[in-house]
Parts: structure tokens; sequence; C-alpha cells
């Protein structure tokens, strides 16, 4: 073996060495202290559901842990070996910037996790910038000159934590129990990483790599120091204030905005706008909060002033996009006007809010999951929330904000919206009355959201209740129509099986295919397939076709005068079940009774005709099962020839599985209007979708193959179901992590 690459293998052994050791004994600490920190969660759980969530992961974890710790120590060990292997390293997942980690592809129900990791990364490689730096550099020496950074060095804060999170994944605990522990995982693993440095660091010096290096700092783009300032500047005060949150990263959504936001901008100072839109030097004092807030009042009242908000129109949404983007000049003109001199910037965190809130708004107004009609109304909100979020920084952290959830609310009643389903406007016009409320009179009393979350909660409950009674209708009169035709079809099936290659008398067919056959869907209906009742029933049928069997010898005559009794009762009996009349009932059973005596011989010896045809008697109840063998016989014919044929493997097939009662649909058939509607039922019998509209009246049923045809041919959508900040705030980080697309505008100039 070569020299040179025997002392790089004993180096990296070395290397691997202490971060095991050290890395084994602080996930332990960390996981030791899980049970303790779930244990107090679930006592202080605010009910039995949220109690279970906590017990059912301090179980979870216990069964999980070896797994998770030998992953996670293993895939660390191996990146180390794989060092001077660089054609492996780029293999290894690891994100660009502490600001961009696996956020651009993140689905909303991993946004949290996602952002947990960013703020650990982002704080922790902050913190050691200086002993990572060095342990980068003499890792690079001895890698032969191949550059090792913050991304590619398996013992920094980002590798550490997404080699972490994968292992995590032999837990299927609830999100909020994973929070938990990557909480833990940052106190006594990422925390302690100043001593594993310092340790490899004098270790490596000791064995002449780099021995007189100094801890110098190379700053790499504006992008990643502005993100390191930036989440430095939040990282202290955010952090105290949510510390002790159950379940929650401190600070991680606002921490990683900022950065992104600072990222973005390319430094850590304010962003300073001049004439053109070129960067101009900072003029006079940053507004202070009150002068924001003074300048949105002003803005706000204009609005208020021009009058009642018009019934919205789709159109409207293009100019209201332009007064979103343009509104950081409107504020600074006016703040301008107030104080008598135009600022040319404002203070970096104001600058986040403001932008933060118009991509809020940017956003409303492209989702597609709210009809245009009501994307408008919300975005005429755009002021009394950045107010808000100017008052109150918390309100873009903490789900259970009144100011967040009143918007998530009203985007969940405008969800449901329709021309059709609102014909006398009442949705509409209370959206419309809570936006004039805000516009009017939120000035600076936060209280005003409990207030109106109050309301729009009011009014939901009313209609609630009323589109849940005419669901249940709907719902109950379509299972009814389906039993009745499952049983209708099952009674057919049974009498023509039975019936099969005879040739039976019209008076005798007619008796089945009509009156019997309506006697055996009412007992299917009342006592079931399992019932003796219905089992009775069809040995009636048995033993009505064996008695027209010819009887030509005195032990057949003897067996048929036997059975005619029993018959002629069972009859009597069905036909009183299906309401037929008494003098009817006699009617027809004197001529079954005539048609036995034919079939005995005793009409022959008195010379008596008999008339054993059918009968008006016989037709009381018109229904018979030939309209229904008809029926399956079309659409048999209907789905081998015309129906588009979904193959189960299609992404459309596969989401229409996977659809649950509640989901809302947008349904646009060519000319028709575009309708919104939620599915209610799905069938256990036919397998059937049925969908009503917010008032809970029915819109539509489509069989599975149908709906996945409409989903194909681009005539149905299935809408989010997550509330509307959330898929905001997943878009937004998405939207700021792509380092390749160009910034948000800059302040707007006059």
């Amino acid at each position: 073996m070569d020299p040179a690459s025997e002392r790089v293998g004993e180096l990296l052994n070395a290397v691997r060495g202490i971060a095991n050791r050290r890395l084994q004994q602080w996930v332990g600490n960390a996981f030791e202290h899980v049970d303790d920190a779930l244990f107090d969660l679930a006592e202080k759980a605010e009910n039995n559901a949220a109690q279970m969530h906590y017990f059912d992961g301090m179980r979870e974890v216990r069964k999980r842990r070896p797994a998770v710790e030998r992953n996670f120590l293993g895939a660390i060990s191996r990146h180390l070996g794989e060092l001077t292997h660089p054609a492996q390293q780029q293999s290894v997942p690891t994100p660009a910037t502490p600001g961009t980690v696996e956020l651009s592809l993140v689905a909303d129900n991993e946004l949290e996790e996602s952002l947990a990791i960013t703020s650990m990364i982002s704080k922790n490689e902050s913190r050691l910038s200086r002993d990572l730096f060095s342990v980068n550099q003499r890792l690079s020496v001895i890698c032969g000159g191949h550059k090792i950074d913050d991304t590619s060095n398996p013992v920094a804060p980002a590798i550490l934590s997404q080699a972490f999170r994968l292992a995590l994944q032999e837990l299927s605990a609830d999100m909020r129990v994973k929070l938990i522990i990557y909480k833990l995982f940052d106190r006594y693993l990422l925390s302690s990483l100043e001593e594993l440095y310092q340790e490899i660091n004098t270790e490596l010096a000791r064995a002449g790599v780099l021995p007189q290096l100094r801890h110098e700092i190379v700053r790499g783009s504006g992008a990643k120091a502005a993100a390191t300032a930036s989440s430095n500047a939040q990282a202290a005060g955010a952090a105290a204030e949510t510390a002790e949150e159950a379940g929650e990263i401190p600070s991680d959504l606002l921490q990683t905005l900022h950065a992104l936001f600072s990222a973005r901008r390319g430094s850590t100072g304010a962003t300073v706008v001049g004439s053109g839109g070129m960067p101009a030097m900072p003029s006079g004092p940053l507004p202070s909060a009150n002068e924001l807030l003074g300048a949105l009042s002003v803005l706000q009242s204009q609005i208020a002033s021009a009058g009642p908000l018009p019934y919205a129109q789709p159109n409207d949404a293009i100019e209201l996009s332009r007064e979103v983007m343009q509104l950081k000049g409107q504020l600074l003109s006016q703040i301008g006007a107030l104080r008598g001199e135009r600022p040319s910037h404002v203070a970096t965190i104001d600058e986040d809010t403001i932008d933060l809130v118009g991509m809020l708004f940017e956003f409303i107004l492209e989702d597609r999951n709210l009809p245009a009609e009501m994307q408008v109304l919300l975005a005429r909100l755009q002021i009394p929330y950045l107010k808000a979020a100017i008052l109150d920084r918390k309100m873009f952290a903490h789900r259970q904000h009144p100011a967040r959830r009143l918007l998530d609310g009203l985007a969940e009643q405008a969800k449901s919206w329709s021309e059709e389903s609102d014909r006398d406007r009442r949705l509409h016009d209370k959206v419309k009355t809570i936006v004039e409320q805000l516009l009017h009179d939120f000035d600076d009393d936060m209280g005003i959201f409990e207030r109106l979350l109050a309301d729009l909660q009011q009014f939901q409950d009313v209609n609630k209740r009323r589109s849940e009674l005419a669901e249940q209708r709907v719902a109950e009169s379509t299972r009814g129509r389906e039993k009745l035709e499952q049983a209708r079809r099952r009674a057919a099936r049974e009498i023509l099986d039975r019936i099969g290659e005879h040739k039976l008398p019209p008076l005798v067919h007619g008796v089945l295919a009509r009156a019997w056959a309506n006697h055996l869907v009412l007992t299917l209906l009342r006592q079931g397939e399992a019932s003796p009742e219905y089992r009775s029933a069809l040995h009636f049928v048995d033993d009505l076709i064996v008695s027209t069997r010819p009887a030509q010898d005195p032990e057949s005559r003897q067996r048929l005068r036997q059975m005619i009794p029993s018959i002629e009762r069972a009859l009597r009996m069905g036909l009183t079940n299906v309401a037929f009349q008494e003098h009817d009932i006699d009617r027809l059973l004197s001529q079954l009774h005539a048609y036995y005596r034919q079939q005995l011989g005793e009409t022959a010896e008195t010379g008596e005709t008999v008339i054993v045809d059918e009968d008006t008697a016989m037709l009381a109840i018109p229904d018979s099962i030939q309209p229904v063998i008809d029926r399956d016989a079309e659409l048999d014919e209907h789905v081998d020839d015309d129906a588009v044929v979904v193959p189960p493997d299609s992404p459309e097939w596969q989401q229409v599985q996977a659809l649950q009662p509640g989901t809302w649909l947008e349904f646009s058939h060519v000319e028709e209007a575009m309708t919104r509607a939620k599915l209610s039922w799905i069938s256990p019998m036919s397998g059937r979708y049925l969908f009503v509209n917010r008032r809970g009246l029915k819109v539509a049923d489509y069989s599975p193959q149908e709906l996945a045809a409409l989903l194909i041919d681009g005539h149905a959508r299935v809408l989010a179901a997550n509330a509307l900040f959330d898929r905001a705030l997943s878009a937004i980080v998405g939207r700021l992590s792509q380092t390749d697309s160009p910034p948000a505008p800059a302040t707007d100039t006059e």
C-alpha cells in the first residue's frame, strides 16, 4: 500500500473513531430524555386523543430507538469513509445552503419537519463557524485537496441533521413526537459539537495537518452570509418566546423565512431603493413601527371610504394583483407624506414582514382552490393583515393565532362557494361583511380577529347543521334506492335461475315475475337474505315450479294434491304482504285452483273449460322482473362497449381510490357552469361516489371509473384539504429557496 494512502486512512480512522464515540454518547443522551419529555407532555395534554399520541410515541421510540441510532451512526461513519472518493460523495443527499434544505419540493405535511431541520442547521453552523472552518480545511488537506465545506463535511450540522432525519424514518410516530425528538437532538447533540470539532482539530494538528492554521472564516456568497446573519439575529429573541411550546422547534418558521429573505437580498442590511429602482444610500431615520402602522391606517381608510365593496368579479383579480405588488411603494410614499420626507428604506425585519404578507396575498390571488370571486374578496385584506403582522410578529409562527384562524376559516368557507349553491348570496355576503368590518374597524385592537372568528364560527355552525340534515336525507334516499335496486336484481336472478329452461304456463310465470318478485324484494329489505322468511319465500318458488310438472300417474297426482294447500296458503300470505286486495287474492287463487284441477285431470271428467291465462287481478302490482333484467343487460352492454376504462395503475384511478368523504372537488363539464361539490358518501353496495354542494343538496353521483375519467379529461379537480396559511407558507418557502429564480421585486418607487 502507498504510504501516503495508508497515512490518510489512519487519519480518517482517527477522525471516525472520535466522531463515533462522541456522537454515540450524545445521541444516546438525546433519546434518554425522550421518555421524560413525552410523559410530561402527556400529563399536560388537552384531551385524551393528544395524550394517547404521546404515549404511543413513547412506545414507538422505545421499540425503534436501537435501529434509529444504528442507522444514524452507520450513515455518518460511511460518509466519513467516502470522503476520499469525491464521485461517491456526490450521491450523498445534502442541502445546497442552510436556507434551502430540501424545501423546494417539501410536502405540506412535512413543512414543520423541514423547517425544524433548517432552523437547527442555520443556528448551529453560524455558532460553530470558527471551529468547523478549521475541521473543513484539515479534512480537505488529508483528502488530497478535495474541497470539504459545511455541506459535504459528514460531521457538520447539515449532514448530521439530514442523516438523523433519514434514520428517524424508522419511526411511525406522530409529527408532534418527531419534533420533540428533533428538539432534543439539537439540545444534546448539535449543541455539543464544539467539543467534537476541538478534539478533531487537536488530533489532526498533532498529526501535522495544518498545525499553524488560524481560525479565520472564509465567507461564501452574499446569500449565505445573509442567511447566517439573519438567522443569527432572529434566534435569540424568538427562541425565548417559543422554547417551551410543545412539539415546536424555537422560532423555526420565522427564523427560516427571515434567513431566506435575507439570502435573496444578498446582504444583511435593509433594502435601499432610489429613483429608477437602483440602490441608493440610506437617507433619514428608519420608519418606526408606529409610522408604518399610521401609514397603513391612512391607506386602509382610503379603501374603506370608497364605500361598500362591489360584488366581486373574476377579472378583478388582475387589477388586485398589481395593487398587492405595489403596496410597499405606496407605504413608503405615505410615510413620506406624513413626515415630509420619503424614506428610501425600511428595517430588515419590517421589510421581511411586508414581503411575506405580500407573497401571502399573491398566493391567494393565484390559489386555484379558491373561486375567483372569493380570491378577489380575500385579497382586500392585505393591509389589515400587514398591520396585524407588524403588531404581532407571532402571527405567521402560530397556527392558533386568531388572525391566522380567521383567514383559514374564510378560505375554507370560500372553497365550497359556487354561484349555483349560493343563489341567495348568503355565504358571499358573510365573507364580504367580515372583510368590510376589518377594513373599517381594525386599528390596533387585535381582539377584532377573535370576535370576527366567533361570528364566522356561528355562521358555519348554523349552515353546517342545515346542510348536514339535507346531506343526510340525500344519502338515505340514495342508499334506499340502491338497496331497492339491489334487492330487485337479486330477486329477479333468484327466480330466473330457478325457472331455467322450464316452460311455465302464463299464469304461473306471471305470479312469479310480478307478485312474488315483489314479495321477495320486500322480504329481502325487511328481514334480510339470511332470514327464515326469505328462505321460505325461495322455497315457494321451487314448489310452484315443481307443481307445474305433468301429473300423469297416481303417485305424482297424490304429491300435487299434498302440495296445493301449502302453495295456496303461502301465496295468500305473500300477496297480502305486497298489498293485494282480498278480492284480487281470491280471484287469483281461484284461477290457480282451476289450473291445478286441470293438472289433476278433474276437469276432463266434468267437461269444464278452464281459463288459465293472466288475469287483471294478478296485474294489480305492475312491477315485473323483466325490466330489471333488461336494465342489467343494457348496463352490461354499455360498460363493455362505451365506457372509458381507466387502468388501475393510473394516477387518476389511485387518486379516486384515495378519496375520503369530506373532500371537495371542482367540476367543470362542457357547456355547464363550474360547480364545487363535496364527496358525501361512497356506496358500500355499488361503489358509487355521491357528491353534494355546500347546502347538502345532491350534485351528482359517479362510479369510480366515471370519476377517474373526469379527472383525466380535466372536467374534475380535487381541491386541497389543508389550511390556506399552510399551503401559502409551503409555497413561499419553496419559492424563496429556489436560488436560481429572480428575487422578489424590491421596494417600489414613484
